[in-house]
């Protein structure tokens, strides 16, 4: 059954996609990554692989969404053609897997943001032995299930009422709470060495290929494109709707928001530690989560000599990073909701299987981290795969018909050139094999047994469970197939 729903503005449907996109990696992964690249040096690709990977990625997804008007395994059948549909159903799965263990990050961020309002997060006297003590503990569980409750509920009364509606206050609440954060940081004494390090660039790592390599992963994790979530979403997008406009407020929207909150970690970081200690603070913590749930509350403890004032600042910062989780996390929810609804289901029960599913399936994530760092490794990089299947459905498609009839058609205010079909036929694919070799090759040199595909970070590991979901869906291909075009009917 076809879900007849649309937004009802554009502003509603940029606000919603810009949840998809800003989430914990605009804000917790960003920064990390930063610091470990020569700060400012990393900002120059990372804006050039904004440009030639997550724009043209984020044109595509809206335009497969708009065209086909199905959540990706559809969507592959119908631009890709049947015997793809594997594709589509690989694309979704990723995004899936990933919803299982962002639910608990997203516990995680809404623990500390109610510790930060109630004071408690102050009253401890170490906080590394604070979150090894949660993490370890059974809370996470409970904080996974409000998360996946949370979500739930909001896919459950739809794209208006409950997509919509709630996306425009998260992200707007989001970006209030961001320039007041901002504000505050800016004002700390000795914040500029912060905004010195985060804009000068250095040319030894510039020149340096890691660097190159991490800022195109970094905007494939953090700006949604190549997910399917944007193409989900794009579902419910009007027929008049401008694809291009919409697809570059979206990509540059999300950027803004990281370098927001890059100079309001950096800022505090520097302004209340001493310069020995930036670098550990940037990159430690068990499952690099140092930075936001160990050293920023102690940051924050020394905000100003006024409790109230810290806890309050903690607080909204917390808050900004609950928001921003639970907008991405209703997302994905969307995605397998439209999925089911795609095979014939109504909403209302596809929402309910997919919240029951999400938390079972993230129990395991929520009781180790050895869990999930292996999870965020295999479908981390499974992305990488999504964004190059992407291209291929439109390459398949056929990339002058899909640019001319489908992005540049109706509702288009602005025109797309030949530069897309350059970079969808030639340099996405080859951005996208180019890093997933790195990332494998990569872990070659941190684990010896790269080999053993039950160790939690390595080359084996990914093929593995890559494997066993490719042949899974490639035997069932016709039937998934036929399951979508019987229920389209």
């Amino acid at each position: 059954m076809k879900d007849p729903e649309f937004f009802t503005s554009r502003w509603g449907l940029i606000l919603a996609t810009l949840g998809i996109a800003v989430g914990t990696g605009n804000i917790w992964r960003f920064s990390r990554i930063v610091a470990q690249n020569g700060g400012g040096s990393f900002l120059i690709p990372w804006v050039i692989f904004l440009l030639i990977w997550s724009v043209p990625l984020i044109i595509t997804e809206f335009a497969i969404g708009k065209l086909t008007r199905y959540a990706p395994v559809g969507a592959f059948t119908k631009t890709a053609g049947s015997k793809f549909t594997w594709m589509g159903g690989f694309v979704a799965f990723v995004t899936i897997a990933i919803m299982f263990y962002y639910s608990v990050v997203t516990g995680w961020c809404i623990k500390y943001m109610i510790s930060a309002f109630t004071g408690n997060l102050f009253n401890v006297s170490d906080q590394l032995q604070n979150w090894n003590e949660f993490s370890s503990s059974y809370w996470p569980m409970f904080f996974h299930f409000i998360s996946m409750l949370l979500g739930s509920g909001v896919v459950y009364f739809g794209v208006v009422k409950g997509i919509e509606r709630t996306s425009k206050f998260l992200v707007i609440t989001l970006l209030v709470i961001l320039f007041v954060l901002l504000f505050r940081a800016l004002t700390l004494p000795n914040s500029f060495e912060g905004i010195k390090f985060f804009f000068t660039p250095q040319l030894k790592y510039i020149t340096d290929y890691k660097v190159w390599l991490s800022a195109l992963t970094q905007n494939a994790w953090d700006t949604g494109a190549g997910w399917g979530l944007i193409l989900t979403y794009a579902t419910y997008m009007r027929q008049k709707e401008d694809i291009p406009l919409n697809a570059a407020l979206i990509g540059f929207g999300n950027n803004s928001v990281s370098l927001m909150a890059g100079i309001i970690i950096f800022s505090t970081v520097f302004a209340l530690s001493s310069n020995n200690a930036i670098e550990q603070i940037m990159q430690s913590g068990p499952a690099n989560t140092g930075i936001t749930f160990i050293y920023l509350p102690i940051l924050f403890s020394k905000f100003s000599n006024s409790y109230f004032v810290n806890s309050m600042f903690a607080f909204l910062f917390f808050l900004a990073l609950s928001f921003a989780a639970i907008s991405s996390l209703i997302s994905m929810i969307e995605l397998a909701t439209r999925t089911l609804i795609d095979f014939g289901l109504i909403r209302k029960k596809a929402v309910m299987i997919v919240g029951i599913a999400g938390f079972l399936f993230g129990l395991p994530t929520s009781l180790s981290l050895k869990i999930f760092l292996n999870q965020d490794w295999v479908w981390g990089v499974g992305l990488l795969i999504s964004g190059a299947f992407m291209a291929f459905a439109v390459n398949k498609f056929g990339v002058d018909k899909f640019r001319d009839e489908i992005i540049n058609g109706i509702g288009s205010d602005v025109k797309v050139g030949s530069w897309y079909n350059f970079l969808i036929k030639f340099v996405i694919p080859i951005e996208a094999i180019i890093l997933i070799f790195w990332w494998l090759i990569s872990s070659i040199t941190w684990d010896s047994e790269w080999w053993n595909p039950f160790h939690i970070e390595n080359a084996a590991t990914c093929i593995f469970q890559w494997g066993i979901v490719l042949i899974v869906l490639i035997i069932l291909n016709e039937k998934i197939t036929r399951q979508i075009q019987r229920a389209s009917n």
